[in-house]
């Protein structure tokens, strides 16, 4: 039987997810910009309630919440809608060395483009030192990019104080929750949020629709659009909308918030049941803080073993040696190595998230069948 251990890869959408998508496929097909006819207006109205939706999940107002294909288009939209905004006197952008491909990929954009980037390093837990946020402030600095929860390790930043250093500077604060939303409990005035990309297929909804939060006021966040053709989202991106996708979306984060603190805290006790048996007989170690992290994420190193060796071996289990997003990369977790572990270390690392549908029969068996391949990887 397989299992599945890589619930940060992405999340199997949930049957109640589902069939509230369905009937927006053939039934109530309409196009949401379509304003003189019944299929519009029904479309329009899943629209305008999702949104609603949304914004409730993290303390938003409806105005602040604007539709995406995804977490990466989210993050791309507001990387260089920020940065054409604010030029030419805007001109640094502080973010992490830690943060997804997403953010590292559209900073290295950037910066051909004469944006200066500071990486601020990380701690051997994976943590950023806000001192080090405090010194890397320029008079050019418009933006602060720090991602609440690692998507390799599950590390939580200290957010709320590193919103305030930004404010401080007159600086928007920007955070990548993806792996956080429907996980921890998330609200953008509490922590200081200007701008918050979100990705549907991280909480048991579609892949194909995401969300980018966009503080109203104090301060005002205004972007320049990528996709440029017919105005919609308030001219921030153009094309028609997934209504399905956005049905789902909220579908998906209402059942995420009616559960979070009870399912936070059993998968805590899987995930802490399951690096007990691994570090017991494994001889594992944990990657990262052991105290600020998500309850569902374990990324833990193997001495001497290849994780892509000891994944060879256990087909039947799912899990990653780390982002999916730069699993075709033959090179070791940039996450990793930026919090001082050794290459051979980082080749050893294997990411474990588990989710909605993880049993406690499921941690059992798969710690015996991922131990049984440790022994076997070490002894060849």
């Amino acid at each position: 039987m397989q299992i599945y251990w890589d619930y940060n890869a992405t999340t199997p959408v949930d049957s109640r997810v589902l069939d509230k998508m369905l009937p927006f496929f053939n039934q109530y097909f309409g196009n949401a910009a379509s304003n003189t006819h019944y299929w519009g207006w029904t479309a329009a109205e899943a629209v305008k309630e999702a949104r609603g939706i949304i914004a409730e999940c993290i303390g938003a107002g409806e105005s602040e919440i604007v539709f995406t294909s995804g977490a990466t288009e989210a993050i791309n939209l507001a990387l260089k809608g920020a940065a054409e905004i604010h030029a030419p006197g805007g001109n640094h952008i502080i973010t992490v060395q830690t943060e997804h491909k997403a953010v590292l990929d559209t900073c290295e954009y950037l910066s051909e483009r004469g944006i200066n980037i500071t990486y601020l390093p990380v701690n051997h837990d994976g943590l950023v030192d806000t001192e080090e946020v405090k010194r890397a402030f320029t008079p050019g600095t418009f933006l602060v990019c720090v991602m609440m929860a690692n998507n390799e390790t599950g590390v939580i930043q200290p957010i709320r104080e590193i919103a305030a250093i930004a404010h401080q500077h007159q600086a928007w604060m920007m955070s990548d929750c993806v792996q956080a939303f429907g996980k921890v409990p998330l609200n953008v005035d509490d922590l200081g949020i200007d701008i918050m990309p979100l990705s549907a297929h991280k909480f048991y909804g579609p892949k194909g629709v995401g969300a980018l939060y966009l503080r109203r006021r104090n301060p005002r966040v205004k972007l320049s659009p990528l996709i440029h053709g017919g105005g919609h989202e308030k001219g921030l991106r153009s094309g028609t909308l997934n209504v399905p996708g956005i049905v789902g979306m909220a579908k998906a984060a209402e059942i995420c918030m009616e559960t979070l603190m009870p399912e936070y805290r059993r998968l805590e006790a899987l995930r802490n049941r399951l690096e007990s048996f691994l570090i017991e007989k494994g001889e594992a170690k944990i990657n990262g803080s052991i105290t600020q992290r998500l309850s569902h994420v374990s990324s833990l190193s193997f001495p001497s073993v290849k994780s892509e060796t000891l994944l060879s071996r256990i087909p039947q289990l799912a899990i990653s040696s780390g982002s999916a997003c730069t699993s075709a990369l033959q090179s070791p977790s940039h996450v990793l190595m930026a919090m001082g572990l050794s290459e051979a270390e980082a080749y050893g690392s294997l990411r474990f998230s588990l989710g909605r549908f993880t049993t406690e029969d499921e941690i059992l068996r798969g710690g015996e069948i991922l131990l049984k391949a440790l022994q076997t990887t070490v002894k060849s």
